[in-house]
């Protein structure tokens, strides 16, 4: 891994590059201008792990709601902005914590060095959100289409376009709906700039789908230390862009929390572990310590294999038992594997705060 060479930026209260934490962020899908909707499904995204919360300010009811959302909340509030650089000088004067525009849809220069000078002189910063449906026609006619090549010089534009007006605060990311586009992007910025890069595979599709896509899109670059925030983009409830978001964490080696290793099952699984495995991942979600749980379909997959677990259970014909780092403590009946094993991990969290 080699974030630490970015830029840090600071996002309200949190910073993001230099080797620091990689952020979760998600989008809420609420009428902005609705404060209580909005500040509602806030909280919800919070309780689930959220870091950072983009809202869409499309007007000037949903730009005057910043405040009033603000003060009811505890992550910083980006306000994502296209067409209208007013909206965006409104959103700073309400003290947004960042702004996510495309400089290159809100107008000319005056209007770009409005936003950038309203932005520096309350320290926020500004994402430059380019996509494979954003590039500029020259650049489609340039490349052939919305290649890699298009997107990283299409962000680049806008790169410099900020830096003319002495304005460096700046965050970046090159989505696409595609997975080896996206991927190839973002190689490509990331050798071009040492800003802090948002990944995300855009408009990635309902959860099943879009799951599997963030997964190998963003968990690539991740494992090449490339990213500094990411977003899960899914048809689906904001909540689950957050879990999702911390399974691939997980999956990489970055994130913490709870770890679940369980078996495909084979014929010599006694137990119904599709369930019980459905069930203990449910129970374990919002449990933030570090332990790694094992549910194994039968003894031979059990202790002996799932050893390095903090702990686990293992199936026999109608019970299970239950282990600590391959040690086996006790046999349980099947329907109360699952309500022993929750108690083990209780102590086993107990254990890690105290």
């Amino acid at each position: 891994m080699y974030r630490d060479h970015t830029k840090v930026i600071k996002i309200g209260d949190r910073v993001i590059g230099g080797g620091n934490p990689i952020l979760i962020q998600s989008m809420t899908n609420t009428k902005t201008s609705d404060i209580d909707a909005t500040v509602a499904q806030i909280l919800k995204l919070e309780k689930a792990g959220c870091d950072i919360i983009r809202s869409t300010v499309n007007d000037d009811a949903a730009a005057a709601a910043i405040p009033a959302i603000k003060k009811q909340i505890h992550i910083p509030l980006v306000a994502d902005i296209h067409f209208d650089y007013r909206i965006a000088l409104e959103c700073a004067a309400a003290g947004v914590d960042k702004i996510r525009i495309n400089p290159g849809n809100i107008g000319d220069k005056d209007r770009v060095k409005a936003v950038a000078d309203a932005c520096r002189n309350r320290n926020i910063p500004i994402r430059i959100g380019v996509n494979s449906g954003s590039v500029e026609r020259e650049l489609l006619a340039k490349y052939g289409g919305p290649t890699a090549q298009a997107l990283a010089e299409s962000a680049s534009r806008h790169v410099e376009m900020l830096r003319e007006f002495d304005f460096d605060d700046i965050v970046l990311s090159v989505k696409s709906s595609d997975v080896k586009l996206m991927t190839e992007s973002y190689r490509l910025i990331h050798e071009m700039y040492d800003y802090p890069l948002h990944l995300g595979v855009t408009e990635a599709g309902t959860a099943r789908m879009g799951i599997i896509k963030s997964a190998a899109g963003i968990g690539s670059l991740l494992l090449d230390g490339i990213g500094d925030t990411i977003r899960v983009s899914l048809t689906a409830d904001p909540v689950e862009e957050i879990y999702a978001a911390k399974d691939i964490l997980k999956a990489v080696g970055i994130g913490g929390g709870v770890r679940i290793v369980s078996c495909p099952t084979c014929g010599r699984t006694g137990i119904d572990l599709i369930s019980i495995a459905k069930q203990v991942e449910q129970r374990t979600r919002d449990i933030t310590a570090d332990i790694k749980i094992a549910v194994m379909g039968c003894v031979v997959n059990g202790p002996g294999e799932a050893r390095e677990a903090d702990i686990g259970i293992a199936g026999a014909k109608g019970e299970g038992i239950i282990f600590k780092k391959g040690e086996v403590i006790r046999r349980v009946p099947e329907e109360k594997l699952v309500d022993e094993l929750m108690c083990e991990i209780g102590k086993l969290v107990s254990d890690k705060e105290n």
